[in-house]
């Protein structure tokens, strides 16, 4: 019996999760002694071996938290996922990683700024990680593949590393997964749970060396995700909202805590010189433009009905979306546009 094999019988056995196989590791000695003495059936064994034989189909890897891929942040947390999956590049798994998380609601400046933020991590040599949810998420993993090259982005999946989830964000997880990579702890095919979400949460916290939270109510899986990362002593920053906004909640709380550092832009982190031309990126919007942002999601909008939702002429609307394209703000998808 191959180690990996012995592992993954151990982890799809009903009941065993990280704690109870660190358990049976320490008593039996070895995976493979371990999974013995469960005297596993053979519905089971066949199992395991039909989804390693669908992870070879689709390309997947199996990486075990003795190897060089392994997320260095997550061998440092307690019961960490003994076997994770990954699809994509995994040199992405080696870089320096933050996370940068938020609410699946956020305001046009909200994702704006968070992509800003996540392309300058990526210039400047880190991977960008998040969970691929609409919102805030997906304009963290858009603003890090805006970057040049491969590498650039990790989504932490609460499927199966070939479940994708939302629908919404089809073309994102390809995206991800040609240039960057996808990871989950579950098996391949595995259609995700309320809870699994949570357990999600956990490894984006992990995995990080600093968590940037954007827009987020003040119960959400973002501010859990907060909690997790002021648990495992990960850096967290907060991104300071209005107060009259819901969304303000999480990060404002955060600051004024003392739980997390105020987080006002790229400077922050890097270059200030180049933190300023970015930030114009952000500023620099016109009232005309910031509609046209507020307008725009995920799912492709046409010219002419954009033109209807903000009171403008199409001419004024192909203008406003040529400037909001050279700025990274907008892209064009399927003869409409959407929000970056």
């Amino acid at each position: 019996m191959s180690d990996l094999i012995s592992k993954l019988l151990l982890l799809r056995s009903p009941g065993i999760g990280p704690v109870k196989y660190n358990e049976l590791i320490k008593k039996f000695g070895s995976s493979e002694l371990a999974a013995e003495s469960l005297m596993i059936n053979s519905a089971l064994h066949d199992s395991v071996l039909r989804e390693i034989d669908l992870a070879q189909q689709l390309n997947i890897h199996y990486i075990c938290d003795d190897s060089e891929f392994y997320p260095a942040g997550l061998t440092k947390i307690k019961n960490h996922p003994p076997v994770i999956t990954a699809r994509g590049n995994l040199e992405t798994l080696k870089k320096r990683i933050v996370s940068m998380v938020g609410t699946r609601h956020a305001t046009a400046f909200g994702m704006s700024f968070m992509a800003n933020l996540a392309n300058a991590f990526v210039d400047n040599g880190f991977a960008v990680a998040s969970g691929m949810a609409i919102g805030t998420d997906s304009s963290a993993h858009y603003g890090a593949l805006r970057g040049v090259g491969n590498h650039q982005t990790i989504a932490v999946l609460a499927g199966g590393a070939d479940y994708i989830w939302p629908l919404e964000n089809e073309k994102l997880y390809y995206e991800i997964m040609e240039r960057g990579v996808v990871i989950s702890e579950m098996p391949i095919g595995y259609v995700p749970k309320g809870t699994n979400f949570i357990q999600r949460n956990h490894w984006i916290a992990g995995i990080a060396e600093k968590l940037i939270l954007g827009e987020a109510d003040a119960k959400s899986g973002s501010m859990a995700t907060a909690r997790f990362a002021i648990e495992y002593g990960v850096p967290l920053y907060a991104v300071p909202s209005h107060p009259s906004d819901s969304r303000s909640v999480g990060p404002n709380s955060l600051i004024a805590s003392g739980d997390a550092k105020l987080c006002m832009g790229i400077s922050d982190f890097f270059d200030a010189e180049k933190a300023v031309n970015s930030d114009k990126k952000i500023c620099d919007t016109s009232e005309s433009e910031n509609a046209i942002l507020d307008a725009l999601g995920l799912i492709p909008v046409s010219e002419s009905v954009l033109a209807n939702i903000v009171k403008k002429t199409i001419a004024e609307i192909k203008r406003d979306l040529v400037v909001l394209e050279l700025r990274g703000l907008v892209r064009k998808d399927n003869g409409g546009y959407v929000r970056v």
